[in-house]
C-alpha cells in the first residue's frame, strides 16, 4: 500500500524495526513489519486509513471519516494506534486552530514471509488479516478504475494493463522474476515527471497454482490480457 508497490505487499523485509523514521525526503521508504507493528496495523480500517493518507495525501480524522464511512471518532482512535507504532504522524504544517492533520510516516510497508509462520498464532492471524484485506483493496481499486477508465484521456487508457500469465518455474526462478519486476519498477524516477503526470498504481500478484491436492499443474504460457 504504497505509491509504486501495493500497500503493502510480500515483500523481504530489512531487520525490523519498531517505529518506522520519518523520511520525507525518500519517497521509496518503507516500513518493516516485526510482531508488535504487525498487530498493531492488522485492522480493516487501520489498512484503509494509512492507506488513504499514503496514496491522497494528509488528511484530518474528520475528513477521512467522511471518505471511509465512519465515525470521526472512530478515525480519531484508530489513527492514534497507528501514530503509536510509527505509521503515521502530525504533520502540523497543514494544521489550522484545533484541526489535527496526519500523513503518513513511510511511502510503504514490507512483510518478511516469517511472520506467517511466526509460532505465535495471534501474529499468524494479524499477518493474515493484513495480507487478506491488501488483497481486498486491490481488487477495490482495479473495480474502480474498469468503472471510471471512460473519464481518463485515451493515453491514459491505452497505458493501463489487465494481463496474466502463466509460467512453469522453480521457487528459486520465481524469485528471480519477482525481485527482477521489483528492480524494474524502481527504476523509475520519484520526482515529478511533467504536467501530463499522475499517481500510477503498478500491482503485483504472483504465486503458483496446482491441483486440488497441491500437486503442481501443468505449465503452460498465456499471452497478455488472456485468463489462465
Amino acid at each position: 500500500m504504497s505509491e509504486q508497490h501495493p500497500a503493502s505487499e510480500q515483500h523481504p523485509a530489512p531487520e525490523p524495526s519498531p517505529v518506522a523514521p520519518h523520511a520525507p525526503e525518500d519517497p521509496r521508504a518503507y516500513q518493516p513489519l516485526n510482531p508488535r507493528s504487525l498487530r498493531g496495523l492488522a485492522h480493516p480500517l487501520r489498512i484503509r486509513l494509512l492507506a488513504s493518507l499514503r496514496h491522497d495525501g494528509p488528511a484530518t480524522a474528520s475528513g477521512l471519516a467522511e471518505k471511509l464511512g465512519e465515525s470521526s471518532g472512530a478515525t480519531s482512535y484508530h489513527l492514534r494506534q497507528l501514530a503509536t507504532h510509527g505509521f503515521v504522524e502530525d504533520a502540523p504544517e497543514r494544521g489550522k486552530g484545533r484541526e489535527r492533520w496526519w500523513r503518513a510516516s513511510t511511502a510503504g510497508t514490507s512483510i518478511d514471509h516469517s511472520l506467517f509462520t511466526d509460532p505465535d498464532p495471534a501474529v499468524r492471524g494479524a499477518a493474515d488479516l493484513f495480507i487478506h484485506e491488501i488483497a481486498t483493496l486491490h481488487t477495490e481499486e482495479v473495480s474502480t478504475w474498469l468503472g471510471t477508465a471512460h473519464e481518463w484521456p485515451e493515453a491514459w487508457r491505452r497505458a493501463s494493463d489487465l494481463s496474466d500469465f502463466t509460467l512453469r518455474l522453480t521457487p528459486a526462478q520465481a524469485l528471480d522474476l519477482r525481485d527482477k519486476v521489483h528492480a524494474l519498477i524502481e527504476e523509475y524516477p520519484v520526482e515529478d515527471p511533467g504536467p501530463d503526470a499522475a499517481k500510477f498504481r503498478v500491482h503485483l500478484h504472483a504465486f503458483p497454482r496446482g491441483g486440488p491436492d497441491g500437486t503442481p499443474g501443468e505449465g503452460r504460457r498465456d499471452e497478455p490480457g488472456g485468463v489462465g
